[in-house]
């Protein structure tokens, strides 16, 4: 009888999945049967870009964490597909920081190639997955909103590629219930333009809080702060743009940092992570973890220890991420496939997650971190037959892009790096990132003469 898998989300970790099995059929491997179930109606994960916040049409808790005018924050040559180049999605080179629209053109591009839309049920979330000891089969309960129906069916392994930067992580503070203007977390925040002439205060001291307020510096807010709890980001700011130690309180309109000072505020944007959530899975299966390096009970990074016909894909702190998402779905799928033998025991699993953990646990700094999750990808690679990419090459392009960053905030994006698929250099984009406020696909890809400016 031919086996079954269930995968969980249709974003890029989910379309790896499908992308890994794909890639095994077209060189003649008989795959199992394969469903996979996206709650959005379109795929893309998080690079499926919706207005809404909070709830979605169905009821359903809204995925998405994508605004308007996001950029990619690091070079595409990190991220690039192995087995599909920008050159090939695009036809041309483009500059190495494409915003949102054009990503998630490349990343439907390989899968529209693929052929794999007829395995996805769209507008379907998750209620439930169980596990019977005695049949060895997931029970997956969905809900298809298209009919209104809820319905099981069973299935041999699960994938679960949900990603786990949607369930936001919010803090309170004193002063929270009576202050006068907008808090919202990142995960709502939409349209820089909402905050023009406003005074911002950011709290948080990563990628969010970065980007979130170098988006509204660009779109005119008047002034921002951010404030961090263990170390500010130090980065060349604008004058306009100051950093502070933790937000103690606010009233109705100031803020009160833990260096006494304080400061007139008009919102409050909370940069402060995401929850791995995930309420749709048995107590038995569910990975508990916060957002790091190496997860415990994750043999590989993807084998549920417990369970080892259950998998997770993606569920990392992230340095690389489309090209790590493939990595571990090829490996996933030779698992199924029975072409990789899983230790004996749970034990020596554990152990080999140990090791891991003991090499992440000294890691200082973003050198470290990033060569740490390379060494991790290509030991993963070594086992199947993902084509090898030149890991080293993206360690020395992180390190660049580390130091253009620290060079200034506002012009990082403004660099070209080369292909470390193709060997092409990418070209400089049209305008400088600060002046280029019409982010669409359109604008991103025509010559300056054509870019009409939003604003």
């Amino acid at each position: 009888m031919t086996k079954r898998v269930a995968i969980i989300g249709a974003g890029p970790s989910g379309l790896a999945q499908l992308r890994a099995f794909q890639s095994a059929q077209e060189k003649g491997a008989e795959i199992p049967d394969m469903v996979c179930f996206e709650k959005q109606s379109d795929w893309g994960g998080l690079w499926n870009y919706t207005w809404r916040t909070g709830l979605d049409e169905h009821g359903e808790p809204v995925h998405g964490s994508m605004y308007r005018y996001l950029w990619s924050n690091g070079p595409k040559e990190c991220l690039e597909f192995a087995d599909y180049s920008f050159d090939e999605h695009f036809g041309k080179p483009i500059a190495s920081y494409p915003p949102r629209e054009v990503l998630w053109d490349y990343i439907k591009g390989r899968v529209e190639k693929a052929g794999v839309r007829d395995y996805i049920r769209f507008n379907t979330p998750v209620r439930n997955i169980t596990f019977d000891d005695t049949s060895k089969l997931f029970t997956v309960t969905v809900h298809d909103h298209t009919t209104d129906t809820v319905y099981s069916e069973e299935f041999d392994y699960v994938v679960c590629a949900s990603g786990h930067f949607s369930t936001p992580r919010v803090p309170e503070f004193e002063g929270f219930s009576t202050f006068g203007g907008r808090i919202l977390h990142a995960h709502d925040f939409r349209d820089a333009l909402e905050f023009k002439d406003k005074d911002i205060l950011l709290v948080g001291s990563s990628y969010s809080a970065e980007d979130i307020g170098s988006q509204c510096y660009k779109y005119g807010a008047r002034s921002l702060i951010s404030c961090y709890r263990t170390a500010p980001m130090n980065y060349k700011w604008p004058e306009n743009w100051e950093e502070k130690p933790l937000l103690q309180r606010v009233d109705t309109d100031t803020a009160y940092f833990a260096d006494g000072s304080s400061r007139k505020i008009d919102a409050i944007i909370l940069c402060t992570g995401y929850l791995h959530h995930f309420p749709f899975i048995d107590e038995s299966l569910r990975l508990k973890t916060d957002n790091r390096l190496w997860a415990m009970d994750l043999y590989k990074g993807v084998v549920w220890e417990h369970n080892t016909q259950m998998f997770y894909l993606g569920m990392q702190d992230q340095w690389y991420t489309f090209n790590m998402f493939d990595a571990q779905a090829w490996y996933v799928r030779d698992v199924i496939l029975g072409r990789i033998e899983l230790p004996a025991t749970k034990e020596e699993m554990t152990a080999n997650s140990m090791e891991w953990r003991e090499r992440e646990l000294p890691l200082k700094t973003a050198e470290e971190m990033f060569t740490f999750q390379g060494d991790y990808i290509l030991e993963l690679i070594e086992a199947t037959d993902y084509p090898t990419f030149d890991i080293e090459g993206v360690r020395q392009t992180f390190l660049e892009w580390k130091h253009h960053k620290k060079e200034d905030i506002m012009t990082f994006r403004d660099y070209s790096f080369r292909s470390l698929m193709t060997g092409t250099m990418s070209p400089p984009h049209h305008t400088p990132w600060i002046d280029a406020l019409d982010d669409s696909l359109e604008a991103y890809l025509s010559d300056k003469s054509e870019v009409k400016q939003a604003g």
